[in-house]
């Protein structure tokens, strides 16, 4: 099974729904023949790299709203959070551009280390309040993860892999994202938001079931049709 998930770096729900589905793949028997591949996607391509106002003052002015309403919405996003193991600082939190820190995720994934990448941008961005735009920043956790620092320098004062971001995107729209996560289960069947982990459960489980009992081509070939075909035991004419 494949599961494909939208998501940006600076998507508190986008955190929270991965570690969800990360918690029922745990419990899931046949886990080891799922695999998950994150794709790109921007919430504010428009954001500023470095904006001087807080995450409150953003969320509030977004959104037409006291900036004391904004610091209990975050709050209450902190505490769902801290329900799977995670921690928002949110009064630290630098809102930022997430554009290069997607080009370093998909050449993460070009070298086998995108899961772990994609894991390690969204702690330094939720609970560490690293500045996810910042090159010196991406090199550093990039290097982290056992990445070349060289290339990831080079590849960040070029356009390198932007249009890897700029494909995922566009596939996004074509299939009608319009917010994160979204998850996409053998490009068939998708999950939106940051659902419950039982929820994540029983689409698993569905999903698998599904795909088991029903072959993967239904066979259209005319009635009464002659056919010829080949196998490794010789080739047949078959009515």
């Amino acid at each position: 099974m494949q599961i494909e998930v939208w998501s940006d770096f600076v998507c508190p729900f986008c955190y929270i729904g991965k570690r969800r589905l990360e918690k029922a793949l745990e419990a899931f028997p046949h886990k080891e023949n799922i695999n998950v591949i994150y794709k790109s996607f921007e919430l504010d391509p428009n954001a500023e790299i470095n904006p001087e106002k807080s995450i409150h003052e953003l969320l509030a002015g977004k959104y037409n709203m006291t900036v004391e309403r904004a610091m209990r919405m975050h709050e209450d996003m902190g505490k769902q959070a801290k329900q799977v193991g995670l921690t928002y600082n949110f009064d630290e939190m630098k809102h930022t551009n997430s554009f290069d820190a997607h080009r370093v995720a998909k050449y993460a994934t070009e070298k086998g280390k995108g899961k772990e990448m994609t894991e390690r941008l969204l702690y330094a961005y939720f609970t560490e309040s690293k500045l996810i735009s910042d090159h010196a920043t991406l090199i550093e956790l990039a290097s982290e993860m056992g990445l070349d620092e060289d290339e990831v320098t080079a590849l960040l004062k070029v356009d390198d892999y932007a249009l890897h971001v700029r494909a995922d995107e566009e596939r996004a729209r074509q299939i009608g994202v319009e917010g994160v996560p979204f998850f996409v289960f053998n490009e068939k069947y998708a999950v939106t938001g940051a659902q419950p982990v039982e929820a994540f459960t029983e689409v698993l489980e569905t999903v698998w079931k599904e795909e088991q009992e029903k072959p993967a081509l239904k066979t259209l070939n005319p009635k009464q049709s002659k056919t010829t075909y080949c196998t490794d035991e010789g080739c047949v004419t078959e009515e």
